[in-house]
This record gives C-alpha cells, structure tokens and sequence, in this order.
C-alpha cells in the first residue's frame, strides 16, 4: 500500500476517536464551542513544546504575511468545522455527525479541480460516489427515511463537511513553504487565539481542574488532534489533496464504531452497508494511478 495513504488513514482513524473525548466532556457541562476552545488550546501546548524541544527553527515564519494560511487552517476550517462537528454531535449522534462531516471529499475534489488543476478521474468520481451512498447509508439518508433527520441537523453537519475540506486545501498551499509539523502548529496556535477571549474561565475554571476533565481534555488535545493532524499533514503532502479527503473517510467508521460500542447509539443493518461503501472507496483511491480521466479535455496547465 501506498505510504502515504498510509498516513492518512492513521490520522483519519485517530480523527475517529475524537467523540469519545468530546461526549465525555459534555458531561462537564461543557457547550461544543468551549469543547473546540479546549481541543485548540491543548493542542496548541503540546505542539509548542514539542516544537521547542525538537526544531524551534521550525517556529519562524517566514514572512509574516504567510500568517494568511494558517488564519484559513485554523479559523475558517478547524474553528467552524469543529463547532459545526461538535454541535453535531450534541444535538444528533456521532454516526449522523460523522457522517456528515465525511461530504467533505465532494467539496474537495470540486475545490481541488478549480484550484490544483487535480484531474477528475474515473476512480474518484466512483470512489466519491460509494462515499457519498455510504454516508447516507450511515446517517439514514437512506433508505428514503430523510424526513427523520432535522433540517437544522443536516445544514450544521454540512457545514462541518465543508469546514474540514477548506483544511486540505489551504494545506497545500502553506506545504508549498512549510514542514507539516509547523503547519498542524500554526493552525492550532491561530485557532486557540481567535478562541481564547469568548471561553468563560470563571465559570469553567474549577471544572477544568478536575482530574477526569484535565484526562479528557490533554487527551482529546493530543491524541486526535495534534498527532492525527501532524500523521495526516505529512500523507498530505505526498499525495493530492482529493486522494486525501476520500481516504480519510475511515474515521466515520471508528466514530460510528465508538459511538457504538461506548455509547451505545443505535445502529442498522444499513448503517452496516454504509461502513462498507465508504471503506470501498477508500480501497479504490488506492488503485487509481491518475491515467483515467473522467473529462479528457481536462487540461493540468
């Protein structure tokens, strides 16, 4: 298997155990917008100190106008898809948010086509197809019970879908300057600063001391976050940014697992089928080589 598709469905499948952490926090009384300020902040902590004590170079930018990337990796993706996600999961379950959040493949393929000149080929617009029947199987688009689901739901899940793409694509234009160690800390330390002035720390301060709280808060700020960011970056940065979005959607299957298991939230024979759909999409990324354009007029310049 590719070493880099490797990577990223590492990282996809730590992203998966994010609602593990995130259901245990809302226990604690925590809103999804201070669960996100707690993810951003942890994470910011440990990647400075981890960048400080491997390669503090690796903290310099570059110019600091280069700030702009990471403004739309930390704010307009991690911020908004995570609140989106989180809220998500608050109101619905952690199949139906994963679910939603996994549209993001659609964003990115259109966004990388208009942007990267990435070709639309046979392979992913199947692959993108199985993903898309495989989330509407998991989140019970299918079969034909869409009514169940609130509008207000899908419209929120949307948006954390096209949050997450917005990430991939303003990735691969900071990779164009940077390691993706100093990109994964650059976007949390800008989406811990946008974030730290609404948290309310009188109120939440004595709950965050809490030991279970202090565990599910470094553990959601490492775990899923600053090591599947920097696992996932890295696979990134060896394959185009559509392969990567459709690749990922493996986490929807550890989150449904979890949500499953741990939590024990419903789950059908369709959501089953779903699963399967998407981790066939998953292996069909794998056997495309790029050589079987979807439009032939396509022109990579």
């Amino acid at each position: 298997m590719n070493r880099a598709f490797i990577f990223i469905m590492i990282g996809a499948t730590l992203w998966g155990t994010i609602s593990f952490f995130v259901k245990n926090l809302y226990e604690y009384g925590f809103t999804p917008m201070e669960v996100v300020t707690i993810r951003a902040v942890t994470a910011a902590i440990i990647l400075v100190v981890y960048l400080l004590a491997l390669s503090p170079k690796s903290l310099k930018l570059k110019r600091f106008t280069d700030i702009k990337y990471f403004i739309g990796t930390g704010v307009f993706s991690i911020i908004f898809f995570n609140y989106c996600m989180f809220k998500t999961i608050e109101i619905a379950t952690i199949p139906i948010s994963a679910a939603l959040l996994y549209t993001a493949p659609a964003f990115v393929i259109v966004m990388s086509f208009l942007l990267f000149q990435e070709k639309i080929t046979t392979y992913k617009l199947i692959a993108l197809i199985f993903t898309l029947i495989g989330t509407a199987f998991v989140v019970g688009f299918l079969p034909f019970n869409i009514g169940g689901i609130p509008f207000a739901t899908i419209f929120i899940g949307l948006g954390s879908g096209l949050g997450y793409a917005l990430y991939s694509i303003f990735s691969k234009f900071a990779l164009m300057k940077y390691t993706t160690l100093t990109i994964t800390t650059y976007t949390f330390i800008i989406a811990a600063i946008a974030l730290l002035p609404s948290f309310p720390f009188q109120e939440k301060l004595p709950i965050l001391l809490n030991s279970n709280v202090l565990f599910y808060s470094f553990g959601l700020g490492f775990l899923p976050t600053a090591v599947a960011y920097i696992i996932y970056t890295y696979g990134l940065n060896q394959t185009e940014a559509s392969k990567a979005a459709i690749l990922s959607t493996i986490e929807p299957v550890v989150a449904t697992l979890i949500g499953i298991f741990i939590f024990t939230e419903p789950f059908s024979s369709f959501q089953f089928i779903g699963m399967a759909c998407i981790l066939g999409a998953v292996i069909l990324v794998q056997l495309d080589t790029g050589k079987l354009p979807f439009k032939k007029k396509v022109n990579p310049n």
